[in-house]
């Protein structure tokens, strides 16, 4: 199979081991962005220059090899590495799929195995954090090659279950950073937008850079339900009786107002927006991030 098969959410979901799915998402990320003019993925290195005998082979740039099958040894300018943090929401509507696809869940964790995979490739420190209506875990940031085992390991055993305070959880985060980080944020927002926009606002005061991947279900972003439906909150066990053909276009709308506003209010504030639903290729989020660290 063409690696850049394994972008898709439906293939990738037939991969039990986590970490083959961060790996091949990342090799048909890779060989996508060889074909592409899109040159950004290593622009944090001032310089390039190929192995040679008496190098170190710690500062192979593995995700230039990765690209070209070539040696490269990577020249960090001073202070380039940033510390990154995982932050993953593991509230009950996180398990939350329609027909086949992934959850929600599942597809946030192997978007975050693979952007953990890319970091670590490039020496970047990163750790993880999980949150319900709180902090669960939090596996404090390196850059050594078996924190990617500890990361993955967690993930695999993470289970959606509880109700969603994401303010409060970003609240509790912002207390215990040290240093200005890229902090992550894997969750489907459904939580209180106003406390969370005042959260995410004192975080970005803080100096530290955020990205925002709202991921939804693909039901819930195309609404193909038909007729009268019973929907259950997940989170709160509430049955709500409808007749989905004649809510569809305000729903539609009021969806579209929602990501309006996250859309508006997270790039006055000069945070990372990126709206992802279950059947999106990953290369999209992951595209995304590289992006967003061109800037850095």
């Amino acid at each position: 199979m063409n690696s850049e098969q394994y972008l898709k959410p439906d293939v990738i979901q037939t991969i039990k081991r986590l970490d083959l799915r961060a790996k091949f998402i990342v090799k048909g990320f890779l060989q996508g962005l060889h074909a592409s003019p899109f040159q950004g993925f290593s622009v944090e290195f001032s310089e390039h220059r190929r192995y040679a005998p008496g190098d170190d082979p710690d500062d192979i740039d593995w995700l230039a090899y990765a690209k070209t099958d070539k040696y490269y040894i990577k020249k960090f300018e001073a202070q380039t590495n940033i510390t990154g943090w995982l932050i993953v929401d593991t509230s009950k509507s996180m398990g939350y799929s329609s027909g086949n696809a992934l959850t929600k869940f599942d597809y946030c964790i192997s978007l975050a195995a693979a952007l953990g995979y890319l970091m670590i490739s490039q020496q970047d420190p990163v750790g993880l954090i999980t949150f319900d209506e709180k902090l669960k875990q939090c596996l404090k940031p390196h850059s050594r090659r078996g924190q990617l085992a500890q990361i993955l390991s967690l993930l695999t055993r993470l289970t959606p279950t509880g109700e969603t305070d994401l303010a409060q959880s970003l609240i509790q985060t912002a207390a215990m950073l040290r240093h200005k980080s890229l902090l992550i944020v894997f969750t489907d927002l459904l939580t209180d937008k106003e406390e969370l926009i005042q959260a995410l606002y004192r975080l970005r005061h803080a100096g530290h850079d955020i990205i925002l991947f709202h991921v939804m279900d693909q039901s819930e972003v195309n609404f193909p339900f038909n007729g009268d439906v019973e929907m259950t909150d997940p989170e709160t066990g509430e049955v709500i009786r409808l007749n989905a053909d004649g809510i569809r276009q305000q729903y539609l709308k009021q969806l579209d107002e929602f990501r309006e506003f996250y859309m508006q209010q997270c790039s006055q504030a000069r945070i990372d927006y990126v709206a992802l639903s279950t059947d999106m290729p990953f290369d999209k989020a992951l595209t995304k991030y590289l992006l967003s660290r061109k800037g850095r």
